[in-house]
């Protein structure tokens, strides 16, 4: 595999930096935090057993995972460590060389390589940033092949911010139901819809042959606990997948599973938090791209707590933003991680966006 552009700049920069305007994730909490939302909780968890738990993951926390569903129940979720495992095990379960995988693209980086690295061939449902981002139905039905095995999606988008339409989500489901295409629906920014009236039915509730993929990190800012799920009405699907992860990481970390659990219990405390924070931050940032509109413009997100920002100077991104780290200590992701060269990533999940949006403008005052 390439090397993993994405992450390796967040390794670079991500924990010497003093501001991050570029993080994907929301405000996190601490461990006293999460114990605090259910009484019992931290008596519990100071008698949690540290030995291996259950391949599938602990019955109460699937039983966890299943509430953010309409009609999926417990047994019909794998709990992973982190959705990037959910991301490794599926398409190395599911897809060989003789497969063919779609990749709706630009896309988090790992849901275009790792399919590459199963030996399937792979092409890009590709979105254009001169068609403000939309999906092409007609280029997606031209992709399909016969052999083709997975389509990946990612509804709210990383890196745009942007829901899918609801009639566009309605014919991918159909059209893959038409082909007896497996749907693995990247969903880790689901309930953080700006306006949750919009939000989107699960794909795993909609299409039997869906997968949809769930992470603690994003929404209800936990990324330290390091879980994920897969979950889906087919069996089949989850069972090869568990076979397969047993050959990386076995089982979870039993501490995680018990704070999980308890944290999605209270979920909506969590998102409530955090919606209050995006929003608020949201409007920092179009008074911002209002005073530097010489500099940025963007389609505006309508989910998630990151947004795909056009550079329009004359500059390379990448050593614009390298050098805005340096100078500034404000970190940004530079498109060119997305194969998107004229966009910047922002991140406006965190309480201190305003100090970070404070010290960028500083630098852009002094540098533009």
């Amino acid at each position: 595999m390439r090397p993993f552009r994405i992450e390796n700049y967040f390794v670079k920069h991500e924990f010497s930096a003093k501001y991050l305007l570029a993080s994907s994730d929301c405000e996190s909490r601490s461990i006293g935090d999460v114990l605090a939302l259910e009484a019992g909780a931290d008596e519990r968890f100071r008698e949690q057993w540290c030995g291996y738990t259950e391949a599938a993951g602990a019955p109460e926390l699937r039983e966890a995972v299943a509430g953010i569903y309409a009609r999926i129940k417990a047994d019909d979720v794998l709990v992973l460590s982190c959705a990037e495992e959910g991301i490794f095990v599926l398409y190395h379960a599911l897809v060989g060389a003789e497969d063919h995988v779609i990749v709706e693209t630009p896309c988090f980086e790992s849901g275009l390589e790792v399919a590459r690295s199963t030996g399937a061939q792979v092409s890009e449902w590709r979105r254009r940033p001169e068609d403000g981002w939309r999906h092409d139905l007609d280029d997606l039905e031209k992709l399909i092949r016969p052999n083709t095995r997975v389509l990946y999606i990612c509804t709210p988008h990383n890196p745009m911010g942007l829901l899918m339409p609801k009639p566009v989500y309605e014919s991918v489901m159909q059209l893959a139901g038409k082909h007896g295409i497996t749907v693995f629906c990247d969903e880790v920014y689901r309930e953080m819809e700006h306006d949750p009236a919009a939000r989107l039915p699960a794909a795993c509730d909609v299409y039997e042959h869906a997968v949809s993929l769930g992470s603690m990190s994003k929404v209800y800012g936990l990324p330290g606990l390091r879980l994920g799920w897969l979950a889906s009405h087919d069996e089949g699907v989850l069972r090869r997948c568990q076979e397969f992860r047993l050959y990386t990481t076995i089982c979870n970390s039993a501490p995680s599973e018990f704070l999980s659990a308890v944290a999605l219990r209270h979920r909506d405390d969590l998102v409530r938090r955090n919606l209050e924070i995006v929003r608020k931050n949201l409007t920092l940032l179009d008074s911002f791209f209002a005073r530097r509109g010489d500099l940025f413009a963007w389609v505006r997100p309508d989910a998630s707590p990151i947004g795909f920002v056009r550079f329009k100077a004359a500059r390379d991104v990448q050593e614009f933003c390298d050098d805005v780290v340096g100078k500034s200590g404000v970190m940004l992701l530079p498109g060119s991680v997305y194969d998107e060269d004229r966009h910047i990533r922002f991140g406006y999940g965190r309480k201190n966006m305003a100090e970070a949006l404070e010290e960028f403008e500083s630098y852009l005052r002094a540098k533009m």
